[in-house]
């Protein structure tokens, strides 16, 4: 089993005292720090006496600095590529960098880089509708269609949230406390290794987000079915472009008596801008599974190790297992019809 050495290694130590010094000396400005959450990096929403805002990251001393750069060439390029796409931008050090080698206190090094800061309410905190969800699809499908032409030599690199590689965590499926629900994981992954491992190899690949969830997309406070940011970009990885939203659906198996209709939607949404090859639509729901399999494989193992911020590690695991336990009512052939029943002509009218 292949572990991320940034889900292993404690996140930089420092406070909000911390930042602003950093925002002072490397990048000029005087900014009021606040302290954001986060899994494997810290993070810090910066105010300037204007009221502009910047989110001042440092990452994670496991991350390569590849990847660091990789995340920056991402936003960069869509800052040239689709400027009207929102998303944060890189700022650039006084001297003209936008990634900084520092020193941490404990002598552990890292990287220090700025964004800009995109205001909005998280989708988590956020009524979802049809309207929200068709949005949420076709935001997606313009960022890839952005994204179609971005190499970079870090975009291979391994990662376990990804949903080409989910095999790769069968060795966590023991950890599960419930039988039941081993026997579920165990069903998927014999599944997942037999029929799917092998279609993925044929499918169209690309940089993606990878991780358009309920805390990485913000709406507009007074447009809430409008799509304010795509924010996090720490899991850009080159894989099957399907990824991309069976990865999103599977945030949206929530609210109400059907949530394959919701994943459904958003999927709909996607393909009316984005078309998805009936390959691809042979494989989404066995990528909406990988993704919630993976989901609750690596935050219960991950919660038992760092007790301490077990509820921001375990945020998606009920959502993520309630899924899984819609799906498996269903017959494997029903459960796909249903997430694709708006592929036909797109957007749910």
């Amino acid at each position: 089993m292949l572990l991320d050495p940034t889900l292993t290694t404690q996140p930089p130590q420092l406070g909000a005292q911390d930042a602003e010094d950093l925002a002072r000396n490397i990048f000029g400005k005087a900014l009021h720090a606040v302290e954001l959450s986060g899994e494997r990096d810290r993070n810090f929403r910066m105010t300037a006496p204007d009221g502009s805002q910047f989110l001042l990251k440092i990452s994670n001393p496991a991350e390569a600095r590849e990847i660091v750069h990789l995340q920056n060439a991402v936003l960069n390029h869509l800052k040239e590529a689709a400027p009207s796409l929102p998303v944060p931008h890189p700022v650039a050090a006084l001297d003209g960098r936008y990634h900084t080698d520092i020193s941490l206190a404990d002598g552990r090094a890292s990287i220090l880089r700025m964004l800009t800061f995109l205001p909005g309410t998280p989708l988590v905190a956020s009524p979802r509708t049809t309207a929200l969800r068709q949005a949420l699809g076709r935001c997606l499908a313009s960022l890839d269609q952005a994204l179609h032409d971005f190499v970079h030599p870090a975009a291979e690199h391994d990662l376990l949230w990804n949903v080409a590689a989910a095999h790769r965590l069968a060795g966590m499926i023991d950890s599960i406390a419930d039988p039941a629900r081993r026997v579920l994981v165990r069903r998927f992954m014999d599944h997942y290794e037999t029929n799917t491992l092998p279609a993925l190899t044929k499918l169209r690949a690309q940089v993606i987000h990878n991780d358009f969830n309920l805390g990485n997309v913000l709406v507009r406070p007074d447009r809430t079915d409008e799509v304010a940011a795509i924010i996090d970009f720490g899991d850009v990885i080159h894989g099957p472009l399907v990824g991309e939203i069976a990865t999103a659906a599977a945030y949206q198996l929530v609210d109400g008596p059907d949530p394959l209709r919701n994943a459904a939607e958003m999927i709909g949404a996607y393909h009316g801008r984005l078309q998805l090859e009936p390959s691809e639509q042979a494989v989404m729901l066995d990528l909406v599974m990988a993704r919630l399999v993976i989901t609750v494989l690596i935050t219960e193992w991950r919660a038992t190790r760092y007790p301490e911020n077990r509820a921001y590690i375990m945020r998606n695991n009920g959502l993520a297992w309630a899924g899984l336990d819609h799906i498996d009512q269903l017959p494997r052939a029903e459960a796909s019809r249903r997430l694709l029943q708006f592929c036909q002509s797109g957007d749910n009218e």
